[in-house]
Order: structure tokens, then C-alpha cells, then sequence
């Protein structure tokens, strides 16, 4: 990339996209310290730094599609819409490994042009097994094509909060107060292998969720069909049968968390850097974000992983990318 010596790129991609400095303060940064570094040069940098990395983000996407259970999410981004001299709506959608999975962890980020659900089947490439998300219409048609639904209690528990939160609602406490059974349950299983995990749920959580349904159906009677509350409720029962599939297996999620965990450095981060130039540099970007966020989850030091990786990246075959991936030596793919 350029004359830019691996340590110098490695700093530039985890300022811009770890630090979440837009490239102006970089620049700014580098001036204070002796280094004039211009803008357009800092762009042609991280523009070669994406198609460089890219091959690494690919291989970390196929190695994810060979797991049986995923977390999926996405997040709207804007891109610079040049014809129009304005910004528009993209999307970052997020595939993310499963915490109870045995290998190193996989987030992959995948930057599209819209929200539609065709992103989602284009990414998976007729991937089949458990899949966790929220309600949104757009991975609907997953369900009907061989992909198991798994629904967030996360989601379930906010509509609540937020209810107790808005009027102190007694339903809404009481709700919580059931949910939270659950969520102690998967605190007692977080360190247990996967048949003993799920011989915990059986025995704990299945109860909770028996009376919590119960309970939720006997709600539902006596409020108003269309408050606050009656929708809280609609909301879980709609989405019953893939929210307590989970506790029929010790290997799945609860909830969609750790996927929007690894999201949210991405939404701190957009209101500084504000867009994308376009969309190729969208996706640019999201190799680099894919593969700084799998090290981090992987415990790595970002900036030491890549820098590292962009050393031994020239001469390394590609029959040899798995030894380049962002996961700790004992957890090869």
C-alpha cells in the first residue's frame, strides 16, 4: 500500500475504525507529530488497505457459514449519493458466531445498498441451521427456505422495561420479574459444556417458560388490545415458538446481544465519520471492520494483529490465509 510501512497502516485503519476518527483528525494528528500526511493519501491508503484485507474478510465469512448457529442483525449507515450531491440510506448487516460455539468467534460485516431481506439469503448462500434475530420482516423468508428461527428475549425484555419504565406498570414488573428467572438460569449455564447447559435449561428455565406463557395468555385478557402493554404481550406470543427453542438444545443463544454488541462501536462510531464515499468504499470499510472486530473478540490487540498480518500478508500462499486470521493460536479454524 503505497510506500506506508505496516505499523503506519495499522494505526491509520484503528484510528479510523476502532478510534472512530474521521480521516480529517487523523490528519490533524499526524501534522501535530512532524508527519504531513495528506487527506487524499490517507483515503488511496485505506482504500488499498480494504482490497488488500478483503481475501482475509471473505474466508472469515465462509468459515461462519459452517457454523450451525448464527446471530444476524443490521444497522442503517449513510453513503454519499453523488448524482444527488447528498447522503442516502445503506446498510451494515452483521453476522455474528454463537457464544456457545466451540471454535474462535466470527463477526462479519456486510455492506449493502438497502435493508432488503435478498442481502440477508445472498450472504448465508443456502446456509441452513439456527438463525437469531429480532422481528424484522426481512428474514422471513429464511424461515420458509430450511433456517430455524431463534427469537431474542432481549427484545421481548425492552418492550417490557420500557413499558415499567414509561408508567410503573405491574404487568409490565411482573414480566420482568419472569424474565429474569430465565436470564439467571443462562448465568448458572454460561461456563457449562453444551449437555449439561442444556440439562440445566430443562430442569430451571422450562418451568419459567411454561408459567411465563401461561401467564402471558391469562395477561392478555385482562388489558386493552392495542395499549402499551397489549402489544408487549402480542409481541411474545407471536413469537413464542422461537423464543423458547433455545432451551430444547444446549448450544443455542437467548438472545441476539452479542450481535449487537459488536454493532454498537459501529453506531458510536458513524457519528463521527458521518458516511460512506461510496459503495465500494463501504465495503471496503467492512472487511476492515469484519476483521478488527473478530480480533477483539478473539482477545487480540487489534493494531498488533494487523500490523503483523499486513507484514506476512505479500508473501503469504493462499492456501496458508487460515494462519493470517484474526484468532488466538489455540483456536484455529
Amino acid at each position: 500500500a503505497g510506500l506506508a510501512a505496516p505499523g503506519l497502516l495499522a494505526w491509520l485503519a484503528i484510528s479510523k475504525y476502532a478510534d472512530h476518527l474521521p480521516l480529517y483528525r487523523i490528519e490533524q494528528i499526524a501534522a501535530r507529530q512532524g508527519v504531513p500526511l495528506a487527506r487524499s493519501t490517507l483515503t488511496d491508503w485505506v482504500g488499498r488497505l480494504g482490497v488488500a484485507l478483503e481475501p482475509l474478510a471473505d474466508r472469515l465469512a465462509e468459515l461462519l457459514r459452517k457454523r450451525h448457529c448464527l446471530h444476524a442483525d443490521e444497522t442503517p449507515v449513510r453513503q454519499l449519493d453523488p448524482g444527488a450531491g447528498k447522503t442516502r440510506h445503506a446498510y451494515l448487516w452483521a453476522y455474528r458466531s454463537c457464544v456457545h460455539d466451540p471454535g474462535p468467534s466470527i463477526v462479519v460485516f456486510d455492506y449493502q445498498t438497502s435493508r432488503a431481506g435478498a442481502h440477508a439469503r445472498a450472504f448465508l448462500q443456502g446456509w441452513r441451521g439456527h438463525l437469531m434475530v429480532d422481528d424484522y420482516a426481512g428474514y422471513k423468508a429464511l424461515f420458509t427456505d430450511g433456517v430455524t428461527e431463534l427469537a431474542c428475549l432481549a427484545h421481548v425484555r425492552r418492550k417490557f422495561f420500557d413499558l415499567h419504565a414509561a408508567n410503573a406498570s405491574p404487568v409490565a414488573a411482573e414480566a420482568l420479574n419472569r424474565i429474569a428467572q430465565l436470564y439467571a438460569v443462562e448465568q448458572q449455564a454460561a461456563r457449562l459444556p453444551a449437555p449439561e447447559r442444556l440439562a440445566l435449561r430443562q430442569r430451571e428455565a422450562v418451568p419459567v417458560l411454561e408459567e411465563l406463557r401461561a401467564w402471558l395468555l391469562d395477561a392478555q385478557r385482562n388489558v386493552a388490545a392495542g395499549s402499551g402493554t397489549g402489544k408487549a404481550i402480542d409481541h411474545a406470543l407471536k413469537r413464542w415458538p422461537a423464543l423458547r427453542r433455545y432451551a430444547e438444545s444446549g448450544a443455542l443463544p437467548i438472545d441476539n446481544n452479542p450481535v449487537e454488541n459488536a454493532i454498537r462501536p459501529i453506531a458510536i462510531g458513524k457519528k463521527n465519520w458521518l458516511f460512506a464515499g461510496s459503495e465500494r468504499a463501504g465495503r471496503r470499510a467492512a472487511s476492515i471492520q469484519t476483521l478488527i472486530a473478530t480480533a477483539k473478540l478473539n482477545g487480540l490487540d487489534p493494531a498488533a494483529w494487523l500490523a503483523d498480518t499486513l507484514d506476512r500478508l505479500p508473501t503469504c500462499l493462499n492456501s496458508d490465509i487460515d494462519s493470517l486470521l484474526p484468532f488466538a493460536d489455540s483456536t484455529q479454524p
